[in-house]
């Protein structure tokens, strides 16, 4: 910088200048046209310079904050650095071989007799940073690992549940028929010489009580695994799971093979989401929807009902939420009051 009182300038600078060369925090000294007059040799290091003089006389912006961190230019009028009553801000700046870092500086002007200076001391903040996304992710993990256990548990409580029911249905409902059945072939045969019209009656009982036994059967086959599923695929299911629901239920599900355990996850998911709707939503019409993109499965079953559904943690929704989420799944519940609900589950088909 040449010109009146250029000579005063650099020498307060100079003396300024030889107090910061050897602290450990990079400063740097710009005049009042923002041009760099002294770097120390933290400073140097940091933006990747060899020596002072490749930084001496050239303007700051221009130099290590001419570029935003997408590559694209920065005005110079926008720079918070030539403004050095701005403190304790964070930016990016830019090493001699163009790669970025971010920093925070924090700038105090000094007065020299050509106008006001400024002395700029940065952190490069990028170890920091780093630190803290490392922190979060591990916390985000643990976060997740904890729910997926909370979920498996429940999950497992869900499936001892299922199981106790079936073999309570079993017993009360087929087993008993069919043990009807024995006892009434067993007491016809004893009568079959001495009382044939009343040891014929007795096989059309029993005939009567296998029949029922089978259809019982078939009623758990069909909650544990429909066989029209398996048939004629998900579609289909939904379909003849319409018949049963008490309002209008609307599909649109993608023509699409998927594997048949994601497949019976995703009519389960349905037939459970459709069950609240019949319990809660007090709805008109219900739509189910399937949309396959970017290697994953989303699924929305939405109503017209009442809406006011909890967090997926609640109630009804729990079950749901674990079934999603052993998948490696998520699920999102949009239900506001009087407005219907929106269950919308994600899945991967990987």
């Amino acid at each position: 910088m040449n010109g009146p009182g250029s000579e005063t300038n650099l020498d307060a600078i100079g003396f300024l200048s030889s107090i910061l060369a050897g602290i450990a925090q990079p400063v740097w000294v710009v005049d009042p046209e923002g041009d760099i007059r002294f770097a120390n040799p933290a400073a140097l290091a940091a933006l990747g310079y060899d020596d002072a003089a490749e930084l001496h006389g050239k303007p700051s912006h221009q130099t290590i904050h001419y570029k935003h961190p997408d590559g694209s230019h920065y005005p110079v009028e926008d720079c918070p650095m030539l403004r050095p009553r701005q403190t304790g801000e964070t930016i990016q700046f830019v090493r001699r071989d163009g790669t970025m870092f971010p920093v925070e500086y924090w700038s105090a002007p000094i007065e020299t007799s050509a106008g006001r200076s400024a002395v700029v001391a940065f952190t490069n903040i990028e170890a920091r940073r780093h630190l803290e996304r490392v922190t979060r992710e591990r916390d985000v993990a643990q976060a997740r690992a904890a729910e997926a256990g909370a979920a498996q548990r429940r999950i497992i409580e869900a499936a001892d549940g299922a199981r106790a029911r079936l073999a309570r249905d079993l017993h009360d409902g087929a087993q008993q028929q069919f043990l009807n059945t024995i006892l009434n072939l067993q007491r016809a045969q004893h009568k079959w010489t001495t009382a044939p019209q009343e040891a014929l009656q007795l096989v059309k009982r029993a005939a009567g009580e296998a029949q029922a036994g089978i259809e019982g059967l078939r009623e758990l086959a069909a909650g544990i695994h429909p066989a029209i599923l398996t048939a004629r695929g998900l579609a289909a299911a939904l379909d003849a799971l319409a018949a049963r629901l008490p309002f209008r239920l609307e599909l649109q599900i993608e023509n699409v093979a998927l594997p048949p355990g994601l497949e019976s996850s995703v009519y389960f998911f349905c037939s459970e989401a459709l069950a609240n709707v019949t319990k809660h939503a007090q709805a008109q019409v219900a739509w189910v929807k399937t949309i396959l993109s970017d290697g994953h499965l989303t699924i929305e079953v939405t109503d017209d009902g009442v809406g006011g559904a909890g967090a997926p943690a609640d109630g009804a929704l729990a079950t749901l939420r674990d079934r999603i989420a052993a998948l490696g799944g998520t699920l999102e519940v949009t239900s506001p009051p009087s407005r219907g609900t929106k269950l919308e589950a994600r899945l991967p088909l990987t």
